[in-house]
Order: C-alpha cells, then structure tokens, then sequence
C-alpha cells in the first residue's frame, strides 16, 4: 500500500514536472522556437485546435518561423490567432505561408518573461506541494486505519518529503535555465 502510494505520488510530480517544461517552452526568448506557438489555439470549424496540429512550423534561421499551413483556407485565421497572442510578433502573409520575423526583446520585456518563467515555476511548485499533501494524507490513513505500522509510515513520510525535494529542485532548475536563457542578448 505504501509503496503504491508513493508510485503515484512520484508519477503525478513527473506529471508536474513535465507540464511546467511545456509551459516553459511556449514562454519567448530572444530565439524563434516551434515551441513558442504550441499554445496558440486556432478556431477550426468550430473546435479550438492548436496551431502546430494545424501546421508545420519550421525555424530557417534563428529569428525566422515560417508556418505552413496544412489547410491554405486557414491561413487567415492563423494569421490572427498570432497577432493576438502574447507572443508580441506580427506575421507576415505571402499567400500560401506565414513568415514571421522574432524581433530582438527589450530589457523590460525579459524582465516581465523573467517575471512569468518564476509564476509558472511556482505553480508547478504548488502542484507538486498538492501532490505531497494528499499523499500524505493517504499514508496518515493507512496508519490510523492500522494498516501499516507507525514506524512504516514515518518511513514513507520521510521518503515522500525527499521525493517532493527532488521534483522542486527540478522545476528550481527549469527556471534557472530559462531565466539564463531570457537574459542571453
């Protein structure tokens, strides 16, 4: 029982970790990234779509993206999806492909992204808290209800505080990653 518990608890914070690398791919930095339109949600007859399933997106250069779309009736749509993003570009369209050209950040802009990267750090950070706590509660059950002993559960609690460690030192490092990579020029 305690060691199933903590299976899934160790599961669900890979689960957080990898949801805030998502996260943290889609933020923009001075380089043009596929990843960056991966939240760009375009309305596709009537159900929310995102972009990349919509189109390839390739980067030519480090500045550059150009955006295929698979069907050439939504390029207009796509068109104004991006421009309205908080992405902050604006595409260029030449008819059959989206050339979009990522203008260098300002100091304020990566400050603000700086801002963001830390925001969403945190939440992952809470997630993984939340994911400690109800399985804490879970074992705190298992040794009331007198299915594992005390010293088993003191154990496991102490083996789930080193796990919830591990997975917060992993989203401390996606941040500081992406925090050197917003202050590269």
């Amino acid at each position: 029982m305690i060691d199933e518990t903590l299976l899934e608890a160790e599961e669900r914070m890979d689960r957080a970790v990898e949801h805030a690398k998502e996260d943290f791919a889609a933020i923009r930095t001075g380089r043009a990234s596929a990843a960056m339109f991966s939240k760009i949600v375009i309305d596709y007859y009537g159900t929310p779509t995102p972009l990349p399933q919509m189109a390839s997106i390739s980067v030519p250069e480090p500045r550059m993206v150009i955006i295929k779309p698979y069907d050439a009736s939504q390029l207009g749509s796509m068109e104004r999806a991006i421009r309205d993003s908080d992405l902050g570009v604006n595409p260029g369209n030449e008819g059959t492909v989206l050339r979009i050209v990522v203008p260098p950040m300002t100091e304020d802009r990566r400050r603000d992204m700086i801002k963001v990267v830390r925001s969403k750090g945190e939440d992952g950070k809470v997630a993984i808290r939340n994911i400690r706590r109800k399985a804490k509660d879970e074992l705190d059950k298992l040794v009331k209800d007198g299915a594992v002993g005390e010293d088993e559960g003191k154990r496991a609690e102490k083996e789930l505080d080193e796990l919830t460690h591990k997975y917060t030192g992993h989203i401390d490092e996606l941040v500081k990653h992406k925090e050197a990579e917003l202050l590269e020029i």
